[in-house]
């Protein structure tokens, strides 16, 4: 894989080299080395993008699980994707919510609290880079699993959630169709784990990066089984369909791995494929509209009990 890595640094280069200058002639020449660093998610995003219209498009179109009826809701995933993919959803981060994190972890660090490394537990055992990965991969799946179960089970957080649910038409595009408030607090979260637990910077990129990804296929408008051991060993887009089943409820919450549902109790590997969506309390499926701003609007309305 050495060539990958030396491919995805040649390019990351030469796009750091078309930015630099506009940096200096902003008066931003103190960000050098954090655009470097977003430069990084510009490029994963365009890898992932890639990803979805070359082999997960095609995927859909090959054995959908449902006809696509409904294209205006499907435009506006894409947006959404767009926006987290190619970085735009961290830079609004980094200039609103990094400078808080950076002097919080700036004062620890100053009184003396180091950083715990997940991953030098065992020592002799992680020496390999692969080896703490994975350990690392596990850590954040599994915190993404109760994260995923507090969206659902706190009221006042599933009102942000349940836009995510009100998708009825379900595709590749679908995993990054969240309230911006709800992407904010999962975020910071997730930050905050790797901090406590001493993630490095490139793994915890691969870890979203590959997490990301395999959401997107798992949302994917597809009839898909990874069989009945694969379904048991990692979240496939079936699985992930009845999770989002309007007529079924707390089953599914895994993110990459469904160990954590098999283990505390949540998994449901039914066959037959449901609708998508949620049911409003008037028994109706709950309809946020088909408009980005729309939807966040109906979203917070939520939030607030107005709606």
């Amino acid at each position: 894989m050495s060539w990958f890595g030396d491919a995805f640094a040649a390019f990351q280069l030469k796009l750091f080299e078309v930015v630099a200058p506009y940096l200096f002639q902003w008066g931003l020449g103190n960000f050098l080395e954090d655009a470097y660093a977003a430069s990084t998610w510009v490029l994963v995003g365009l890898l992932q993008i890639a990803v979805l219209l070359l082999v997960i498009g095609p995927l859909q179109r090959w054995r959908p699980a449902e006809a696509v009826t409904d294209r205006a809701s499907i435009r506006t995933d894409v947006i959404y994707t767009l926006i987290h993919r190619l970085g735009l959803f961290r830079l609004a981060l980094f200039f609103t919510l990094d400078p808080i994190f950076d002097s919080g972890f700036g004062v620890l660090r100053t009184a003396g609290v180091g950083t715990f490394h997940l991953d030098q537990v065992w020592p002799g055992w992680t020496d390999n880079a692969a080896v703490s990965f994975v350990i690392y991969l596990l850590a954040f799946d599994m915190a993404a699993y109760w994260l995923h179960r507090g969206q659902h089970r706190i009221g006042i957080w599933w009102r942000l959630h349940s836009l995510h649910h009100s998708q009825q038409q379900m595709t590749m595009w679908s995993d990054n169709r969240n309230h911006v408030l709800d992407d904010v607090l999962v975020s910071v979260l997730l930050v905050v784990l790797a901090q406590l637990i001493g993630v490095a910077p490139e793994q915890f990129v691969a870890i979203v990066a590959l997490t990301q990804l395999s959401e997107s296929l798992q949302h994917a408008n597809v009839r898909l089984s990874f069989g009945r051991i694969g379904e048991r060993l990692w979240v496939s887009p079936r699985f992930h369909r009845v999770h989002h089943s309007i007529h079924v409820a707390d089953c599914n919450y895994g993110v990459l791995l469904p160990w954590w549902d098999q283990l505390f109790g949540t998994a449901n590997f039914q066959t037959h494929v449901d609708p998508t969506g949620v049911k409003a309390p008037q028994g109706q499926a709950l309809d946020d509209g088909s408009g980005l701003w729309q939807q966040q609007w109906r979203g917070l309305k939520r939030l607030l009990g107005r709606a």
